[in-house]
């Protein structure tokens, strides 16, 4: 959504172009932000700001999360020869995920499970990959055990991934008013596209055509207002909920 007239790729072009002049970059970077504010942007960030925060965690984390998304085997690649050179808890960890985001999903597990030891044994964050890759393995009796003792040992410990991966275990143990519950409640606090399309795909599931109906025309009025960038961050959830929508359409 536009805001006083600008739209958001120049506002952040704007803000890439103060931090140019603040941190005496070459000048030549304000003419690529203003003729291509967007991939300028997206260049800016990576070549000059994303460097500069590895020093900090956050950026090490932002870093490593861009290098995953653009090429998951060489992150795999990497991850193993990590592990090899110092065997850490994190080495595992990264690796495990690398498996994971590579499709090697049975040869993550006893990573994640070699990792859950010691003080490591309640880590949250790592329960909760390890309960990922066992709804992914299709061992959801396990994967939901780990949730439950995520929840009974960090009581404080909020996720909303966490939460959707709760209510599709759930639904893949057909426990229906459980999910239906969870689904409620996650979809009250944080009504992400991507948990609207779980749920539509539970109701599918259990013949609740009534409610998808329902749930469905919310959904075009807020696609309606969405701004264009949202709708680009959104495109997958958007596009499964879009087949959703055709597959009820058939079916009355």
């Amino acid at each position: 959504m536009p805001v006083l007239g600008i739209g958001l790729s120049t506002i952040i072009a704007i803000i890439c172009a103060i931090h140019v002049i603040r941190t005496g970059q070459s000048l030549y970077w304000l003419f690529i932000l203003f003729v291509f504010p967007f991939f300028g942007s997206l260049v800016y960030f990576i070549a000059i700001i994303l460097p500069n925060l590895r020093s900090s965690h956050s950026g090490y984390l932002i870093e490593s999360q861009l290098r995953k998304a653009f090429n998951p085997a060489k992150e795999l690649r990497e991850a193993q020869q990590v592990l090899e050179i110092s065997p850490t808890i994190d080495a595992k960890v990264r690796l495990a995920k690398a498996l994971v985001d590579n499709g090697r999903v049975k040869e993550a597990i006893p990573y994640y499970e070699q990792a859950l030891s010691n003080i490591y044994k309640t880590a949250p964050d790592i329960l909760l990959q390890y309960a990922l890759a066992l709804y992914q393995d299709k061992q959801y009796d396990k994967a939901i055990e780990q949730l439950d003792l995520l929840r009974k040992t960090n009581p404080n410990y909020s996720s909303a991934e966490g939460h959707l991966l709760y209510a599709n275990i759930l639904v893949a143990l057909d426990k229906q008013q459980q999910a239906q519950q969870e689904f409620n409640a996650l979809l009250g606090y944080t009504p992400t596209f991507e948990a609207l399309s779980c749920y539509l795909a539970a109701l599918i599931r259990w013949g609740n055509t009534e409610e998808a109906r329902k749930q469905l025309l919310e959904f075009e009025t807020r696609l309606k207002h969405m701004p264009k960038h949202a709708k680009r961050l959104n495109a997958q959830w958007i596009k499964e909920i879009k087949q959703i929508e055709a597959q009820l359409g058939k079916s009355s």
